[in-house]
């Protein structure tokens, strides 16, 4: 109760003090820092200049969001795993196999979890480490292999779902940080898995609205998925799917503004996106 109290005053001081967005309650009204942080799981590196891509910027769409072209399947739930790395990589790779296919797959974060050994499975990891991973190894089905660290533990490599994988990716890229038009190019071309900050109230409480404060921070630990983007009352913002359910935020899925440099919630500072088979 003094937990669910406490979260209540944050909620209703932001709420109060702003229009852009509104927080609510939701699984986090409850946690401790420290089981919230189970939910969250991202490494990060400071220089991946050499897989940097600089894309071509013109005739760049007004918005876009790949749910309404059939390209990302509904929101999943990494549980008390740190396994977001994984999540947001297999976005990526599930739209952009529906963009080459016209068939959308939902694909097994958990193979990357007990399987991708440069990674440290609920423990945390890299998006590009799988993305390395899947280009040795196939993808199998949810179905197949389906998520099982939902109470934090990472599972020892099962082979035999292995068998009748086949979405490999072929090649990776980063996007060029502290830009928004880079990010909106590169989303332009497919799902991006994006590297944020996501332990402070304005985030895990978030409900609807743009998320614009810089109350968010800039210390990435969460790795989620950038469908889309749009403007919005004057207000450019990303469209992002979690990996925490649709219970949370708005149906799954929180509006980040987007501003220069860094970033709300540092959006820009970390970014990748696959092709595949």
């Amino acid at each position: 109760m003094s937990l669910f109290e406490e979260k209540d005053a944050v909620i209703n001081k932001i709420n109060n003090e702003q229009d852009s967005f509104k927080l609510g309650h939701n699984m986090f009204s409850t946690m401790t820092k420290a089981e919230a942080k189970t939910m969250l799981g991202t490494k990060v590196d400071t220089d991946l200049n050499s897989k940097v891509k600089d894309l071509d910027e013109t005739s760049l769409p007004d918005s876009l969001d790949w749910r309404s072209k059939g390209a990302v399947n509904p929101v999943k739930n990494q549980a008390h795993c740190g396994s977001c790395w994984a999540f947001g990589s297999t976005a990526c790779v599930e739209a952009e196999h529906f963009i080459k296919t016209g068939k959308l797959l939902s694909l097994s974060e958990q193979q990357l979890v007990s399987c991708a050994t440069s990674n440290h499975g609920c423990q945390g990891g890299w998006q590009y480490k799988a993305f390395d991973y899947l280009e040795k190894h196939a993808q199998a089905l949810e179905s197949e292999y389906p998520y099982t660290s939902g109470t934090g533990q990472s599972g020892s490599c099962d082979s035999s779902k292995l068998a009748g994988a086949t979405t490999k990716v072929t090649w990776w890229w980063a996007v060029r940080s502290n830009s928004v038009t880079q990010l909106k190019t590169a989303i332009n071309k497919g799902v991006v898995t994006v590297t944020i900050e996501a332990d402070q109230p304005v985030f895990q409480q978030y409900k609807s609205g743009i998320l614009d404060s810089d109350a968010c921070g800039v210390n990435l630990d969460h790795a989620v998925a950038a469908v889309g983007y749009g403007t919005e009352g004057g207000k450019d913002y990303y469209i992002v799917r979690n990996s925490w359910g649709a219970a949370w935020g708005d149906q799954g899925y929180i509006k980040i503004a987007a501003v220069d440099g860094q970033g709300i919630c540092g959006i820009q500072s970390q970014s990748y996106y696959p092709s595949t088979n």
